[in-house]
C-alpha cells in the first residue's frame, strides 16, 4: 500500500507542479488517506487486543481519540517490579503503522531504558520498527525489557552500571521505587 500510495503522490506532482494549489490539495488527500489508513489499522489492532491481549497487558484508547492509547502493564512477577501497575501512554503518528508510535511510561521506573520522563530505550520503537509490528507486541516487548534490561544501550547510564556491578543494589532500588509509584 505504500508503494501505491508514493507513486499516487508522485505522479500527482508531476501532472500538477505547474499549479502550487493542485499540489497542496493534492497533498491533503494523500494525509487525509494516511489517516484513514492509519485509523483503520489502530481499530483492527484494539479488536485484536479485546479479542486476545497480551498477557498482563491492556490498552485502549483514552475518551474518543483513537490516536491517543493507555496501557497498563502488570510488574513482571520474576522482576523486581513484581505487584506493580504501570500505566503507559501510547500516542499513533498519523502514518501509522509505517511510522511507531510514541510510547512512553507515566509511573515512574527504576530501570536503565526507561529514563524520568518515561521515555523507553527500545529498538523496534525507534530505527527498527516494522509496519508488520502491533501494539500488542511493543506491550509483550516492553513487558520483556523490565525483565531482561539492556545495559549496553541505556538511557540512563548510572542505573545501567549499578544493573551490571551492583546487581542487588539495582534490584533493591526497582522493588523501592515499584511499591512508591506503581503500588498506589
Amino acid at each position: 500500500m505504500l508503494c501505491r500510495s508514493l507513486s499516487m503522490y508522485k505522479s500527482s506532482t508531476r501532472i500538477n507542479n505547474s499549479n502550487p494549489t493542485s499540489l497542496s490539495i493534492q497533498f491533503r488527500l494523500d494525509s487525509n488517506q494516511n489517516l484513514e489508513m492509519a485509523s483503520k489499522r489502530i481499530q483492527k489492532e484494539l479488536k485484536d487486543l479485546q479479542k486476545d491481549p497480551p498477557a498482563s497487558c491492556s490498552a485502549g484508547p483514552v475518551g474518543e481519540d483513537m490516536f491517543h492509547w493507555q496501557a497498563t502493564i502488570m510488574g513482571p512477577s520474576e522482576s523486581p517490579f513484581s505487584g506493580g501497575v504501570f500505566l503507559v501512554s501510547i500516542n499513533f503518528p498519523p502514518d501509522y503503522p509505517f511510522k511507531p508510535p510514541k510510547v512512553s511510561f507515566r509511573t515512574k521506573v527504576f530501570h536503565p531504558n526507561i529514563n524520568s520522563n518515561g521515555s523507553i530505550c527500545l529498538d523496534i520503537l525507534k530505527e527498527q520498527w516494522s509496519p508488520a509490528l502491533t501494539i500488542s507486541k511493543v506491550l509483550l516487548s516492553i513487558c520483556s525489557l523490565l525483565t531482561d534490561p539492556n545495559p549496553d544501550d541505556p538511557l540512563v547510564p548510572e542505573i545501567a552500571h549499578m544493573y551490571k556491578n551492583q546487581r542487588d543494589r539495582y534490584e533493591t532500588a526497582a522493588r523501592s521505587w515499584t511499591q512508591k509509584y506503581a503500588m498506589g
